[in-house]
């Protein structure tokens, strides 16, 4: 673990359920960038749990957006902080999977393109877990939610999931990373990184959420390092213009036990794995063919 990180605590008392990636995602964060820091938060997860009156549970300022606003109230507060000639912040914004993927893609892309300086964060837990587990875009094929239910016909969710990362890559961002929330150095790492450079920076972190997806609590850091560690999840970076591979793929025979521990996938067959499998398998070789990858 990286150990100039703040002591200091800028989220905390919050009423997350135990083992939740996506506070652990936003709590570092900001330990990260400081208390010179803005958050903004639509509707979701974090406020939910972090905008409990009177138990405010942002050491830093903090406030909600619309839940399609994320990023437009970014440019707000980045104007306004501006305007009243302040030096020195950072404007930051945590919204979950459907926030961004789904209800808040048209603001982000048009801060993308006005190339506002703030932090677009998205913590993904690969559903809209504050409203009882529905599908998101960014829900993985065969998950079975609420809205995708697993049955005796259609076994859970049939679509794959949105490539974000490559989407906000294409509309030529400054910078854009993909992290987790099980290898806490690499994100803490590509926070500092995003907060070094001007203009739109994007950083999409895996945080699993033990409720939704039906794993321990005290299992969220390993399942977010499994995820990495069998492809599911690479951890990569976009800056100018290219794309580098962060961590390889060093367990690609644990796939099976990672989809098939967590209850939103025991119902799949064997066939349905395999589907898994090869989709991750064509992933990657278009990252080797196209990225730059360590040691190669």
């Amino acid at each position: 673990m990286t150990r100039d990180l703040s002591e200091q605590e800028f989220f905390l008392g919050h009423k997350a359920c135990a083992g939740c990636g996506g506070s652990l995602a936003v709590r570092i964060a900001l330990k990260a960038l400081g208390e010179r820091t803005v958050a903004v938060l639509p509707a979701g997860c974090m406020s939910a749990v972090g905008f409990n009156f009177p138990q405010l549970c942002f050491g830093n300022n903090a406030i909600i957006s619309t839940f399609a606003g994320t990023a437009s109230m970014m440019t707000g507060v980045l104007a306004g902080l501006r305007a009243r000639g302040e030096e020195d912040f950072t404007v930051v914004g945590f919204a979950g999977d459907g926030g961004t993927a789904d209800i808040g893609i048209q603001a982000l892309s048009g801060a993308i393109d006005r190339n506002d300086d703030v932090i677009y964060i998205c913590y993904d837990n690969e559903a809209y877990m504050n409203t009882g587990t529905q599908k998101s875009s960014l829900t993985p094929f065969g998950a079975s939610t609420t809205t995708t239910p697993a049955g005796r016909v259609i076994r859970g969710n049939t679509s794959e999931k949105k490539d974000m990362f490559g989407i906000v890559a294409a509309h030529g961002i400054p910078y854009a990373a993909t992290a987790s929330v099980g290898y806490l150095d690499d994100y803490i790492r590509k926070v500092r990184t995003a907060a070094s450079i001007r203009g739109t920076k994007y950083i999409h972190v895996l945080a699993p959420c033990p409720t939704g997806w039906g794993v321990g609590t005290d299992a969220t850091v390993d399942y977010a390092r499994r995820a990495v560690d069998c492809g599911l999840w690479p951890l990569a970076e976009f800056r100018d213009g290219e794309f580098s591979l962060s961590r390889d793929m060093t367990d690609p025979g644990a796939l099976p036990e990672y989809v098939r521990s967590q209850r939103r996938f025991r119902h799949l067959t064997d066939a349905d794995v395999e589907h898994i499998a090869l989709a991750r398998d064509r992933r990657w070789e278009q990252i080797r063919r196209d990225w730059t990858v360590p040691g190669a």
